[in-house]
């Protein structure tokens, strides 16, 4: 009998894994944290060619594995890693505040330029109201405009934040988040699980000032209503703010795991979390979603499956139940994975946690990818899980989800599609890009072969070779045989996919 359950086991795992193959969209991500340099720059004192080649080396190892996007961490705090408008160069590029990469260039525009070369989307991750992530260290070098501005912010913790209830400060932040917007050529807005902050115990976030003048008729006892009324319009001023200036761009949110516990809301998960979205963090996503503000919700699911307080399948299934037709993608702690501690389930290899949690998520038709955190587990490769991951999970490239499927903005089929055999054992498969109006460009391409007698099936992603953002791939003389066909697919910024075109071999 023991012998007959493993087997079971084994044909249940294999199947639910490779079922990904009547899947038609995935988005499978990677966040990169730059706080802390916990995944990128790996130090605060490398150069702008390490920099540059560390990125490489991160978005080759992803695109290896068969992701197609990364939620890069582009404003841990009131910083930025780019060229901005409004906030001073981050401290983890060179370890001095507002210190530009020498030589000089402008980590954002690489990184998303490299990102699509590789067919993966761009999601740009910041916070919105964390403005300092420790105080003791910008003693020395603090952001001028905690000087300028004093009244905007609250000290908490070790951290500053700015204070939610002031219309000011969600202006000010309307005008980062345009400014990344307009100027680079991102894929999503995505915010973490940080609103309101975690409380600490015997501390009190002091905003009795700002809600005296903006309560209105929240005040005097209505505190916790008014905290999320405010988190509630900056969110709706966002979303507005980004569909305005490019209705492409998506914008999503990875809210810690937890919405309510029952215990405080019939609606909420059967849960005992001892923070929540909505009682703590002010965060009522539930409406959000309801409002239609979010492209995507992204729920940090970081418990195991069958914790006593917290269980993992719980989590999912309730924000299954309960995303009102917002994309779900479901984040996972591959961080806690090999680590020691009195939780043996991220100790088991075989198989791993993640493996379990991948295999339960197949089965949830709501479900449309997971993004794990962070980087620097894959670079560790606890258990072997990048060939895991290779060999099981991710087996073949995919194409991302549809990023507003009230938009449609399919790209002209490419032309001219041919084949050039080279000196090396390799062949240049080669296409042309059309001129289109930016919605409709093309800024990446499928890339199937199927047999000779096999009519090209578009919905078959064993078939998909390559996703690519380059208008040409090689291929080895090995991977192709006479009589094969290769077929070629656009797709736009919106995920919309031109007709096929085919090349018989």
């Amino acid at each position: 009998m023991r012998i007959l359950l493993i087997i079971l086991f084994v044909f249940l795992q294999f199947h639910d894994i490779n079922s990904q193959e009547s899947l038609s969209r995935e988005f499978r991500g990677v966040w990169v944290a730059t706080v802390g340099n916990i995944d990128w720059p790996s130090a605060k004192d490398l150069s702008t060619q390490e920099q540059q080649k560390e990125i490489i080396n991160l978005l080759d190892l992803f695109k290896g594995m068969n992701f197609n996007a990364v939620v890069f961490q582009i404003r841990p705090s009131a910083d930025a890693f780019y060229k901005s408008q409004y906030e001073p160069w981050s401290y983890y590029l060179s370890g001095t505040n507002n210190k530009a990469p020498s030589p000089y260039y402008d980590p954002l525009a690489f990184i998303i330029s490299e990102t699509h070369k590789r067919g993966m989307e761009f999601h740009a991750w910041l916070n919105p109201y964390r403005a300092l992530v420790n105080i003791s260290e910008y003693r020395s070098n603090p952001f001028p405009l905690t000087y300028e501005k004093p009244e905007w912010f609250i000290n908490y913790g070790k951290n500053k934040y700015f204070d939610p209830g002031l219309p000011e400060v969600r202006t000010y932040t309307n005008k980062v988040v345009a400014d990344i917007v307009l100027n680079y050529d991102i894929d999503a807005i995505h915010f973490d699980d940080y609103f309101y902050p975690y409380k600490i115990n015997g501390e009190k976030f002091e905003d009795e000032r700002s809600f005296k003048r903006h309560g209105g008729a929240f005040y005097p006892d209505k505190k916790d209503d008014w905290r999320r009324e405010n988190v509630n319009i900056i969110i709706a001023e966002l979303h507005h703010t980004i569909k305005s200036l490019k209705p492409w761009v998506q914008f999503g949110i990875s809210p810690f795991g937890v919405w309510r516990n029952t215990k405080d809301d019939q609606r909420g998960s059967n849960t005992e979390a001892g923070q929540t979205n909505y009682d703590d963090l002010y965060a009522d996503i539930m409406l959000w979603m309801k409002n239609g503000w979010l492209d995507y919700v992204l729920p940090q699911a970081y418990w195991r499956i069958g914790h006593d307080k917290v269980d993992y399948k719980t989590i999912v299934e309730w924000w299954a139940d309960n995303s009102f037709g917002t994309k779900l993608y479901i984040g996972h702690a591959m961080y806690r994975l090999a680590v020691k501690s009195e939780d043996q389930a991220w100790n088991m290899a075989q198989p791993t946690e993640i493996e379990s949690q991948l295999i339960f998520n197949k089965r949830i038709s709501q479900v449309k990818g997971s993004v794990f955190f962070s980087a620097q587990s894959f670079q560790s490769n606890p258990y072997k899980i990048n060939q895991t991951f290779e060999k099981k999970i991710y087996q073949h490239p995919i194409l991302q989800p549809i990023a507003d499927k009230k938009m449609k903005f399919s790209p002209q089929a490419v032309r001219n599609l041919r084949l050039t055999k080279l000196k090396n054992k390799q062949y240049l498969l080669q296409w042309d890009r059309m001129p289109e109006h930016i919605e409709y460009q093309a800024v990446k391409y499928l890339v199937y072969l199927f047999d000779g007698n096999e009519a090209p099936d578009i919905n078959q992603n064993a078939k998909i070779i390559a996703l690519t953002g380059e208008a040409s791939l090689l291929l080895s003389k090995k991977r192709i045989k006479s009589g094969q066909r290769l077929t070629v697919v656009a797709v736009s910024k919106n995920n919309d996919m031109s007709s096929p075109v085919s090349i018989q071999l």
